[in-house]
């Protein structure tokens, strides 16, 4: 029996709190948690749509009854299609994390291998992440490689 399930409206809280380990482990990050409030209602509506393009897979903490040890999240993109990927569907992960005192388990390796699944069954021809230092091997070990073009990005508010 496998220890990833699908996350529900209920873990949104955990999730939250996964998600908020995994910035403050970033370089520069803003460590606020003003923000979870307001998020909350969204991420249990989005956690909520089992067909919808977003999906969060948890493993729930062995030690501690309520909490999530890892958690990763995703969602579909629709980019317009191309030979080899006529639908245009190309899955981005975007959230990894693992409670610090669960980590070196498996548990995020277990959590990406079904959100990889759950890309394929919907058709995606590839997925993008950003990844730290730390979680290099990891996706290196999965498959994923480098792409030698640079991420522009444009903050439409400050």
């Amino acid at each position: 029996m496998s220890l990833v399930r699908r996350a529900e409206p209920a873990d949104a809280e955990e999730v939250l709190r996964l998600r908020q380990v995994m910035i403050d482990s970033m370089f520069q990050a803003d460590r606020s948690t003003d923000w979870h409030a307001e998020s909350l209602p969204t991420l249990r509506a989005k956690l909520a749509e089992p067909d919808g393009p977003f999906a969060a897979f948890v493993v729930d903490h062995p030690e501690r009854p309520g909490a999530l040890a890892a958690l990763v999240a995703g969602t579909l993109d629709y980019r317009i299609g191309r030979s080899g990927n006529p639908l245009g569907t190309v899955g981005y992960v975007f959230s990894v994390a693992t409670d610090p005192d669960a980590r070196r388990r498996g548990y995020a390796r277990a959590c990406m291998d079904t959100l990889l699944k759950w890309f394929r069954e919907r058709g995606a021809d590839r997925v993008q992440l950003t990844t730290s230092a730390e979680g290099a091997p990891l996706y290196t070990s999965l498959g994923f490689r480098p792409k030698p073009d640079p991420l522009l990005e444009l903050w439409l508010w400050l």
